[in-house]
């Protein structure tokens, strides 16, 4: 699986993610809106895990720059 997800796209990613979870257990996301929300959440925690983003694939981007030199 080609790693196309670079460290600091990684940290964005899990903050982001984990912020969003943190507002969904607080209460201030709730309904439909904290369902949308955490599969959003959810998706970014793992994608940032996998390191690999398959929305970059078709576009051919890279915040890899390690692996996109090989």
């Amino acid at each position: 699986m080609i790693k196309n997800i670079g460290t600091l796209d990684r940290g964005i990613r899990v903050v982001i993610g984990l912020f969003i979870l943190l507002l969904i257990v607080m209460g201030e996301i709730i309904g439909t809106a904290a369902i949308i929300l955490g599969l959003l959440a959810a998706a970014l925690i793992i994608t940032s895990s996998l390191g690999t983003c398959p929305i970059y694939i078709p576009f051919k981007i890279f915040t890899n720059k390690r692996e996109k030199t090989e």
